[in-house]
């Protein structure tokens, strides 16, 4: 007999169903926790903003996890940004990356914006993308994910051009991961910035969504509410497989699926 898995929602005093648009729309739409709360009242659920946020901080990197393996395959050409995102009345740093399409490769939060940084930035935009080829590997020739993972990022998906602005601290992150192995060699490194137009507009729509919050109040909140809003915004992209863009029906049936929820 087959053992279903625990249910994410076990001991909550809502509904998954409930739970899940409250955190699906908080972080799909520039709202605050306190719209929220009065959205659902409007609907005769008397939810605490404070309860969708605990939601939000719980729900959001566990829907990031699980759409990652229904993402589409980007392509090589890769455009490479930092924004800003204030923690506790501090900037901090959001690295992010787009293809040639406008499809979101990876993001990651950092306290500095230098080398190191852009260094821990592209390894683990490499490690994303090594770990998508080998679940399209396994589903295609039906080989475990633990084999593939053993293979090398330069060899899957590695990017032939990165375009980033003149910020100095590009080259030299790149070198060093050359130098190390991780990047080939022909991979061409382009600083013009007009060739970053598209991760510029792409930055709008993660920035407008932090404006409600006024901030964030500790670089780990932060970290957990800004996977959420770019793994929605993938979605919102149409970067999920067989879920069109502007079907709003559709990717809301998705993330329901994903979660085991009925809609």
């Amino acid at each position: 007999m087959r053992v279903q898995p625990p249910s994410a929602f076990k001991w909550r005093h809502f509904e998954a169903s409930i739970i899940l648009l409250c955190v699906r729309w908080y972080l799909r739409y520039a709202l605050s926790y306190r719209d929220l709360e009065e959205m659902m009242m409007e609907r005769g659920f008397a939810v605490d903003h404070t309860t969708i946020y605990r939601w939000v901080q719980r729900y959001a990197p566990e829907l990031n996890k699980r759409c990652k393996p229904h993402l589409k395959v980007t392509n090589d050409s890769w455009r490479v940004d930092e924004t800003y995102i204030k923690i506790k009345k501090t900037w901090t740093y959001l690295y992010r990356a787009v293809d040639s399409h406008g499809n979101t490769l990876e993001f990651l939060l950092s306290p500095t914006r230098d080398a190191e940084a852009a260094k821990r930035f592209f390894r683990k935009a490499l490690q994303s993308l090594a770990r998508s080829a080998s679940q399209a590997c396994s589903r295609r020739e039906g080989e475990t994910t633990s084999s593939l993972l053993t293979v090398p990022p330069t060899l899957q998906l590695a990017p032939r051009v990165i375009n980033v602005d003149k910020n100095a601290a590009y080259p030299k992150a790149i070198a060093d991961l050359k130098a190390a192995g991780m990047l080939s060699e022909s991979v061409e490194l382009r600083q013009v910035k007009y060739l970053n137009n598209l991760i510029e507009q792409d930055h709008r729509f993660i920035k407008r969504l932090t404006k409600p919050g006024m901030g964030f109040f500790s670089f780990a909140t932060a970290e957990r509410t800004l996977q959420g809003y770019e793994v929605m915004n993938m979605v919102r992209k149409g970067q999920i497989r067989g879920v069109g863009k502007g079907d709003i029906l559709s990717q809301a049936a998705f993330i329901t699926g994903m979660f085991g929820v009925g809609a």
